[in-house]
């Protein structure tokens, strides 16, 4: 079961187990950590967007191009860091996965 490191909007830390194959949107929304999901995981709102730590940012999947168009248009936008949790599917190879939930827009 991987582990996954979050800091909420707060600035507090958390570990969380999760099941493989759920995405990581999912694994926020479902332990409250200021997820808002609203499209369900349509990648259509960019209200699960967090911040991945440069340690993983390279080995995710590349961004889709409808990804990169809602998070390049927050606020909060991180080239090299910014992701729809909802487009990250959970995999043992995530294990340790750190992320920041990005501020609410």
């Amino acid at each position: 079961m991987p582990v996954i490191h979050v800091t909420n909007r707060g600035g507090q830390k958390h570990d969380f187990d999760v099941k493989a194959g759920q995405t990581l949107m999912e694994a926020l929304r479902d332990n409250n950590m200021d997820v808002e999901a609203i499209c369900g995981g349509c990648c259509s709102c960019a209200t699960c967007h967090v911040f991945i730590d440069d340690a993983w940012a390279g080995k995710l999947p590349p961004k889709s191009e409808d990804e990169h168009e809602l998070v390049s248009e927050t606020e909060s936008y991180k080239p090299n860091n910014s992701r729809l949790s909802c487009q990250i599917k959970l995999t043992p190879e995530l294990d340790g996965l750190t992320v920041e939930v990005a501020p609410e827009e």
